[in-house]
């Protein structure tokens, strides 16, 4: 009978302690620039198509995230890349810090949409907009700027808010463009000659403040702290939905915009976690999710949100995205020394 009983309580041990190992979860580490409500809606949808992932999402902006990964270069303490600004991960390749993989459904996202080595797989893209809030402008008899140059009204001195470039994709994308809208000559000239400086310059005059989130000049607009934020129009979307006062403009020269794309670290501790997360991150019901907040996704066939402009029907700026992630650098550095003395 003892050896009976002991029989059955090693049993009963193993079956536990099987039990518990199927039952544990692969850990994966991501991080993300993304914006917080987003990352919320995506990752309820995540954690039940990969009840088997732990997934860990740390949220940072687009400059905190690169700067974080520089500092963890040697010892890396993310798996993977989800939703960072394209111009951003370009930058990235040289200096070995990605590892190519092509997720499921690579084939079916078009090649302007991913690097041709599998370095990095965009899932979106987001456009540059002008935040009214209608109660501010109708007080101050101010009328909805609908382009750039609109911004340059004298009735806007300091009631104008834009991102920081240096910290904010939102920002960079916003000086990218107006560098190539407003300077046809601009792969052929030093950074700081380019025309734009002479308009930023003037539309310094009537910005109150530049902020680090691309999100923020939208938001504090909402709540009457300004007239208008240069902010992105998934923002107004939802800031609308909540009953703030908003209005939405892109700009009439031409919206800059910006990939967000995903990648795998080299040195990630998780790796096959990070591949399952991935290929979860290019699937159709991802993009589907995406879609509810952006302007236009990677795959094709699906539609963005129904309170934004159609993507087909936006003046899009001509994005020259090698240039930007090339030149990155000197443009921040241009700017700071204009705009931050």
């Amino acid at each position: 009978m003892r050896k009976t009983g002991l029989f059955f309580v090693c049993v009963l041990v193993s079956v536990f302690f099987l039990a518990g190992f199927a039952a544990a979860k692969q850990q994966v580490v991501i991080y993300t620039s993304l914006e917080n409500e987003e990352v919320v809606e995506y990752l309820k949808l995540a954690k039940q198509e990969l009840p088997d992932l732990d997934i860990q999402a740390i949220r940072l902006s687009t400059g905190e995230l690169g700067a974080r990964m520089l500092a963890e270069k040697d010892n890396p303490q993310a798996d993977c890349i989800w939703g960072w600004a394209v111009t951003n991960m370009a930058g990235f390749v040289p200096r070995g810090m990605l590892v190519p993989y092509k997720p499921k459904n690579w084939d079916k996202i078009a090649d302007n949409f991913k690097d041709p080595n599998g370095y990095w797989v965009a899932i979106d893209l987001y456009a540059a907009a002008f935040v009214g809030n209608t109660k501010v402008l109708a007080k101050d008899n101010l009328p909805m700027a609908k382009s750039w140059h609109d911004l340059l009204n004298p009735g806007y001195k300091g009631k104008l808010i834009m991102p920081n470039p240096a910290s904010s994709g939102t920002g960079f994308l916003q000086v990218a463009s107006l560098l190539e809208m407003m300077d046809p000559n601009y792969k052929n000239k030093p950074i700081e000659k380019n025309d734009a400086w002479v308009f930023l310059k003037k539309l310094d005059k009537n910005m109150g403040q530049y902020i680090k989130s691309g999100s923020k000049p939208a938001k504090l607009t909402a709540a009457g702290e300004y007239a208008i934020g240069c902010s992105f129009a998934f923002v107004y979307s939802s800031l609308k939905k909540k009953g703030f006062p908003v209005e939405l403009a892109m700009p009439a020269e031409g919206a800059g915009f910006e990939l967000e794309a995903n990648a795998l670290l080299k040195g990630a501790k998780h790796p096959a976690a990070a591949k399952k997360f991935l290929d979860w991150a290019l699937s159709q019901s991802a993009m589907k999710e995406y879609a509810k907040f952006k302007l236009g996704v990677t795959y094709p066939g699906i539609q963005g949100p129904k309170d934004l402009p159609a993507l087909s029907t936006i003046k899009l700026a001509p994005m020259d995205f090698p240039w930007q992630a090339k030149n990155r650098a000197k443009i921040l550095e241009t700017w700071q020394d204009l705009f931050l003395k």
